[in-house]
């Protein structure tokens, strides 16, 4: 049974992020798969500090006291399908996603050679993915990294992004919600997600 998790990586609670997540994964359900709503603002995901014990122990065994990727590991794994989005901080991500990316590295296998060559635990299971991202600015280039910076690290990982999901002109909490057009299209990208695991 294919499950799609959420993944929210606004600090804004109820804002354009949480709302656009919400569409996609009402599109979701709307095809009858199981769907988990993240906000990573809710959890304490603490920084990559690149000790590289999980290379041996594949899986984070350095900062599990407290830390909320001990929660979300888990369900990740699970989930063959995801939809992730943050808003444009900087040009970039947000340091939630950021921090919740960086810690996914468990996942790599790597040689002892230099430069190692490395490869993904996940690759083969079909996993597939949408990410979006949200910006004040009314042109692309103030999205900036934020698509690539999902995308290029859960490729690597294997998954095939399915939709890279771009909204500008957005910044007041909410204000995404009377765009009946954008919202109706992540509704569709949604349902369209889940067609691709039949």
């Amino acid at each position: 049974m294919v499950k799609v998790l959420g993944l929210s990586g606004s600090p804004r609670k109820k804002g354009n992020t949480d709302i656009l997540l919400d569409n996609f994964l009402k599109g979701v359900k709307e095809e009858g798969v199981d769907t988990e709503t993240i906000h990573l603002r809710d959890y304490v995901i603490q920084p990559c500090i690149g000790c590289e014990r999980c290379r041996k122990d594949k899986t984070c065994t350095r900062l599990y006291d407290g830390d909320g990727m001990k929660l979300l590991y888990p369900k990740f794994e699970e989930s063959k399908g995801l939809v992730m989005g943050s808003p444009s901080h900087n040009y970039n991500v947000t340091s939630w996603i950021k921090a919740f990316i960086d810690r996914l590295y468990p996942y790599y296998n790597f040689t002892e050679d230099r430069p190692r060559n490395y490869s993904s635990r996940l690759e083969g299971q079909g996993r597939k993915a949408i990410v979006f991202g949200i910006c004040e600015q009314p042109d692309m280039d103030g999205m900036g990294y934020t698509l690539d910076a999902m995308s290029k690290p859960l490729e690597t990982l294997g998954y095939k992004i399915e939709t890279k999901f771009p909204v500008t002109s957005y910044f007041d909490r909410g204000a995404v919600s009377r765009d009946e057009k954008i919202l109706q299209s992540a509704y569709q990208e949604g349902q369209n997600l889940t067609k691709k695991f039949v």
